[in-house]
């Protein structure tokens, strides 16, 4: 249970105080939360419904566009709902729920990457047991333990939120709720709890990162002995993930290998891991990635066939 102390609810300051701003902004992130669900979804529902991207790595793709509206979902309807309003509030309860889910949504993306990494080193270096290792049982195991991990790592941190008391003062210098400006607004010292916090979503990012450095590090030494078109068709299908992982990992590193304050920057980094990576996610598959746009291609000519029968 949190100590509450005096306090109850906290006052967001939003992303600018100038009204003007904060209007242009409402409109704009309504569209691109909109461009978030319907791209993601556009993912899931293309990989549910054809049978051409029936392969372990279009199965992990579909789970991951679902956790990034998840872990958009978490924090930008409530952007979009209170950069309107002169006071933006949030409750005590809303506001550790807030960084439950923000750090749970987080911590299942980044363990779906590492274990994409994983499974396009199977497929490239071993090839002849891909099919046999990523069987139907293991990638539904793979996900799951994901979302097993996910929890895990939220509820630590939140665990160690539970003793801090908040006795004032309640503004927070951001857009939603998160462990940092929480941190700083505990009427306790923070510094060993913070240090924990950090380590823990540090150590998760480092090791996660290695093992996505050494995956593909791995299938760049195996690419040598391959023909020149070989490599290429092989590094194509790397290429969105490694892109999708830079995005992913970059404000990871500015958040955590740093010390344990906010910086003004902390919002603009928070708008790019929580609006603009979710929004390049299904733009870079797509793009890249030519089965996926066939697929989407005959599943939007399927659809509009489909419509024309009952019409008749």
């Amino acid at each position: 249970m949190v100590q509450t102390g005096n306090v109850t609810e906290f006052i967001l300051l939003g992303l600018s105080p100038n009204p003007e701003i904060q209007r242009v902004c409402s409109e704009l992130f309504l569209f691109l939360y909109m461009a978030i669900v319907l791209g993601n979804s556009l993912i899931v529902l293309t990989v549910s419904f054809s049978k051409s991207l029936g392969s372990p790595m279009y199965f992990f793709l579909s789970h991951f566009s679902f956790v990034e509206i998840c872990y958009s979902s978490t924090t930008s309807p409530k952007l979009i709902a209170d950069l309107p309003d002169e006071k933006k509030s949030i409750s005590l309860e809303g506001c550790i729920t807030q960084v439950f889910f923000i750090h749970f949504f987080g911590g299942i993306e980044m363990f779906l990457l590492t274990i994409m990494a994983y499974d396009r080193y199977l497929a490239i270096c071993k090839p002849l047991h891909y099919v046999t290792i990523m069987n139907y049982w293991v990638c539904g195991l793979l996900v799951g333990t994901a979302w097993l991990a996910g929890f895990l790592h939220s509820s630590a941190q939140i665990l160690l939120l539970a003793h801090l008391p908040f006795c004032g003062p309640n503004v927070i210098d951001h857009y939603f709720c998160d462990v940092l400006p929480l941190l700083e607004l505990a009427c306790t010292d923070t510094f060993f709890t913070g240090l924990l916090i950090v380590a823990n979503g540090g150590s998760l990012s480092v090791i996660s990162f290695i093992i996505l450095l050494s995956s593909y590090s791995v299938i760049l030494f195996h690419l040598r002995g391959h023909s020149k078109e070989g490599r290429r068709k092989a590094l194509s299908t790397c290429a969105s993930h490694i892109t999708v992982v830079i995005l992913f990992f970059g404000p990871c590193v500015f958040i955590y290998l740093r010390p344990n304050t906010t910086c003004p920057m902390d919002k603009m980094v928070a708008v790019f891991y929580t609006v603009i990576t979710p929004l390049l996610n299904p733009i870079i598959y797509c793009l890249r990635n030519a089965e996926v746009k066939n697929a989407m291609r005959k599943l939007w000519v399927r659809t509009l066939k489909e419509r024309e029968a009952r019409r008749e």
